[in-house]
């Protein structure tokens, strides 16, 4: 910083005040500054800053996997909107265990990123008080944190599954089951939700399992779920990585969509209607999600404020409606779900 001063004819003083912009400085003066950091290609220590107690313009984002696109979209847009706003995005993944959320979030405090982003994992044990953060702002997305004090960015769950099932209803379905890989996490017992009310409010019999965690187990459960003489006339996935698996293990057992089975989804995907037939499916608006945690979490950070309850943000989804459920149009429509 004195080399630049040094260069531009100024004092150090005001290189800090320049690059913090805790201060105006005149154009001209600004000029000769940026020219001499450029000449310099001088970069400011951030961690040195952060120890100044200045902001070091950095924020940090822990999501479960990221081999999800679900998952992958939301860390774009997050990603997108820091940089949009001169932040840079510190990222890593949680892998659903608590114990490395936890280790890993802490790896971060101790970077001193201004703020924090995180998808909670889905078990019960977790760490993640206000106390444990101190003053550093955190707001969750996709799932909620435990305690209260925490700003949350989330979608319909319970809504658009109600939904996805009446739709099936009204195709004349009456053995309809759900299929998911957790049943412990927020998301999917909110889509259980919907799907129970959607059954009982048809006076259907309910049928749901969460023995899909992986492609061989999902195989297994169609595979005995699809022997009964009541078999499913269709199903239900509760998520992206739920769909997959399910895609692939009626494939294998040569079940026919929608003519032996109709089949939805929770959450969209780039293939979901290139795939045959396309796939009637729940669409989360992921980007979306993630603009709106990032800029909330952004504006804690420049307001200094720490809420005592937390905002909610409750994001609408939409019913992408394909023929996979049995519908004949060769165009997808689209239609809001309330």
């Amino acid at each position: 910083m004195e080399d630049v001063a040094r260069l531009a004819g100024v004092g150090t003083m005001t290189v800090s005040r320049y690059l913090s912009g805790s201060a105006k400085v005149s154009e001209r003066t600004a000029q000769r500054v940026q020219t001499a950091i450029k000449q310099l290609n001088y970069r400011p220590n951030e961690l040195a800053r952060a120890f100044r107690g200045q902001r070091n313009r950095s924020i940090g984002i822990i999501i479960p996997y990221l081999y999800d696109p679900f998952f992958a979209n939301c860390a774009h847009a997050v990603t997108t909107v820091a940089r949009e706003r001169g932040y840079t995005v510190l990222m890593t993944t949680s892998d659903e265990e608590p114990e490395t959320e936890f280790r890993e979030i802490e790896l971060m405090l101790q970077r001193n990123v201004d703020g924090i982003l995180v998808i909670p994992t889905y078990r019960r044990e977790n760490r993640l008080t206000r106390s444990f953060f101190g003053r550093t702002p955190v707001v969750a997305f996709d799932r909620p944190m435990s305690e209260l004090g925490f700003d949350s960015v989330l979608v319909q769950n319970t809504t658009g599954m109600r939904r996805l099932v009446e739709h099936l209803v009204g195709h004349g379905h009456k053995r309809i089951a759900l299929l998911g890989l957790y049943r412990n996490l927020y998301t999917i017992n909110a889509r259980l939700q919907g799907y129970r009310r959607a059954m009982q409010d048809a006076g259907l019999r309910e049928e749901y399992t969460f023995d899909c965690e992986t492609e061989s187990e999902a195989q297994r459960t169609l595979g005995a779920m699809m022997q009964h003489e009541d078999r499913p006339t269709a199903i239900v996935a509760t998520n992206n990585l739920a769909t997959h698996y399910v895609l692939n293990a009626l494939m294998k057992l040569n079940v026919k969509v929608p003519e032996e089975v109709a089949l939805a989804g929770f959450d969209d995907f780039e293939l979901a209607d290139r795939i045959q037939p396309p796939l009637t499916v729940i669409r989360q608006p992921s980007l979306e999600m993630g603009r709106a945690a990032t800029n909330l979490l952004l504006e804690r950070i420049e307001q200094g404020e720490l809420p005592e309850t937390g905002n909610r943000i409750v994001m609408p989804v939409e019913m992408v409606v394909r023929q996979s459920c049995g519908c004949t149009g060769t165009s997808p429509q689209v239609i809001p779900v309330h």
